[in-house]
């Protein structure tokens, strides 16, 4: 018998699928260069995103880095606006102006993302002092990758969260590279959930790719920090289907990257959308024609944003300076 209901695995099942072809459809345009800004794509780590924020309230908080357009999405934000900032459009969920690394939708909880490596960590942390000082109830998840771990920042957030008693879960997920850079080139340590032991912060290192893993997690994380037994760390490992930046794949031999590609063929295997589909079809959760169905939507709902943001008009260039703080 499953433990969760069919809705509830179907929608799972929808957003991380959502989030795939989304994420798909932009290789087309990026390699014409109808989309000019950098675009990094999160294929092979939606689990994260959807498992993550399907444990949160719409009205708790998320912040990500440079590579959140599944957070964005998981957390409920609008498809078009997404399609349509990194097209840099007006449309866009921020006019245009920011691109892929600059999304926000308020509405949602999604309070921005941002491209710098662990920028928006000292935010979230902000976010969940507000949040305890406002009496407010509300969980903060700050996404970061296995590349923050090395910024100062970091261990002054958790120092300063676990002081405080924080409702705030520092989610890493660990995908192996940084940029270019595998982990074991960058840190002694690979055990990235450790680096919360100091700090007396409970954390646990678990499968990013299976969704309900996922889940149940943050689910146990969200609970400790609504009763006040904040913060919590969670290493989700996880892995990057494409490249750093891009639809390269970054194959060693082919690019300046240096991912094996019998590394990526086993990562592959652990593809969290289709191990995923294969347990529903697997389990009789949803049958082999309502799985089509599904993905027929899927793929109309994601036809139409991209119809939407190439028919909607750039910024104009008399507000150029506009929205910009000085």
């Amino acid at each position: 018998m499953n433990k969760y209901s069919i809705d509830f695995y179907t929608d799972l099942y929808r957003k991380m699928m959502t989030i795939r072809e989304c994420e798909e459809h932009f290789v087309e345009p990026i390699l014409k260069k109808e989309i000019l800004c950098p675009v990094h794509l999160c294929s092979g780590q939606e689990a994260v995103a959807v498992g993550a924020c399907s444990a949160l309230k719409q009205d708790d908080y998320i912040f990500g880095g440079h590579r959140s357009h599944g957070h964005y999405l998981a957390k409920g934000g609008d498809l078009k606006a997404l399609v349509a900032e990194i097209y840099g459009k007006e449309t866009g969920c921020s006019k245009g102006r920011g691109g892929s690394m600059h999304l926000i939708a308020p509405e949602k909880g999604m309070l921005g993302a941002a491209p710098i490596v662990a920028g928006t960590i000292s935010l979230a942390v902000g976010a969940a002092l507000s949040s305890k000082i406002m009496n407010e109830g509300k969980v903060v998840i700050s996404f970061f990758g296995d590349g923050a771990t090395g910024e100062g920042v970091l261990y002054e957030a958790l120092n300063f969260a676990k002081i405080q008693q924080l409702p705030i879960i520092f989610l890493c997920e660990n995908n192996l590279y940084s940029t270019h850079m595998p982990i074991e080139r960058i840190r002694s340590n690979r055990d990235i959930q450790k680096i919360a032991k100091p700090f007396d912060i409970k954390s646990w290192a678990i499968d990013g790719n299976d969704v309900i893993t996922v889940y149940e997690t943050v689910k146990k994380a969200v609970n400790l920090c609504r009763n006040s037994e904040g913060p919590v760390f969670i290493e989700c490992k996880t892995y990057r289907l494409r490249g750093h930046v891009g639809p390269d794949d970054n194959i060693q031999g082919t690019h300046t990257d240096i991912r094996p590609e019998d590394e990526i063929e086993a990562w592959v295997a652990k593809d969290p959308v289709t191990n995923f589909e294969n347990f529903l079809l697997d389990s009789k959760i949803i049958i082999e024609k309502e799985l089509k169905e599904l993905k027929k939507n899927i793929h109309r709902e994601i036809e139409d944003a991209f119809e939407f943001a190439s028919n909607s008009p750039y910024p104009d260039v008399s507000e150029v300076i506009k929205y910009v703080f000085k």
